[in-house]
């Protein structure tokens, strides 16, 4: 009789899962589809109204879900949270775009985006792999990262800069807490609509142009980004590390 194979599960009960950027967007859909596979999700995020009321609406839904009211940037604070060593998935929303010719950039702009997209990032892995690695128990680690991490774009130089520095250092990670069993990983998005992008979608040059790379011939909806961070989190991705997941609608194919 032929023994098999079963899929590994998707399910995350039992798992505590902490996503920063969580108050809306992108960030909201990744607590969302963590909560309904039954992770008990603590979203951080800096605004406490917002992330009041979207740790409501989870609650509402029967899932398990509190609300942490924290500034990334805060490099203290974050070692805090991430010290207890109580997270088994760790999801990082938390992204600052400014755009422009990269004769433009100021000092200012580009320690702004760097401080968040880079060096927030890489604090957060490093702290939550450590409290981890202590515990003595696997985890994953999950970047919200771009598809403009694997391509140019015309004013995106600064950007493009953070992201591609972000998928360096999510292989590098992956490579020194492999033996750990701690993953990390990120999701790269194509434009996604959500309440901050929903200014480039109403400027019809520009949606077109955006609909003219996107090979689906449609922009990204939060959840397209659902599954694929499911996945990273849960045993299904059990041999993924290191890895980079394009959810851009073939953007990136050319």
């Amino acid at each position: 009789m032929i023994d098999l194979p079963r899929t590994p599960s998707f399910s995350l009960a039992g798992k505590i899962a902490l996503v920063t950027g969580a108050s809306s967007g992108i960030g909201l859909g990744c607590a969302v589809a963590l909560a309904e596979a039954g992770a008990h999700v603590i979203c951080a995020a800096r605004g406490a109204d917002r992330l009041q009321e979207a740790v409501a609406a989870l609650s509402a839904q029967g899932w398990s879900a509190e609300a942490l009211q924290l500034d990334q940037g805060d490099l203290a604070a974050l070692k805090t949270v991430c010290a207890e060593g109580r997270f088994d998935v760790v999801v990082n929303s938390a992204g600052l775009a400014r755009h422009g010719p990269a004769i433009d950039t100021t000092p200012e702009d580009f320690d702004a985006v760097v401080g968040v997209n880079l060096r927030s990032a890489y604090f957060l892995s490093a702290y939550a792999a450590e409290a981890m690695i202590a515990a003595g128990k696997s985890g994953s680690i999950i970047h919200i990262s771009s598809q403009m991490a694997h391509v140019g774009g015309i004013d995106r130089a600064l950007y493009c800069a953070t992201k591609h520095g972000l998928e360096g250092m999510v292989k590098s990670m992956a490579i020194e807490w492999g033996k750990a069993q701690v993953r990390i990983n990120s999701v790269c998005p194509t434009f996604i609509r959500t309440p901050l992008t929903q200014s480039t979608f109403d400027n019809p040059e520009r949606a077109a142009w955006i609909k003219e790379k996107i090979k689906l011939g449609r922009v990204g909806e939060v959840e397209d980004i659902m599954g694929a961070v499911l996945y990273l989190a849960s045993d299904a991705s059990a041999l993924v590390t290191g890895s980079s997941m394009l959810v851009d609608g073939g953007w990136t194919a050319d």
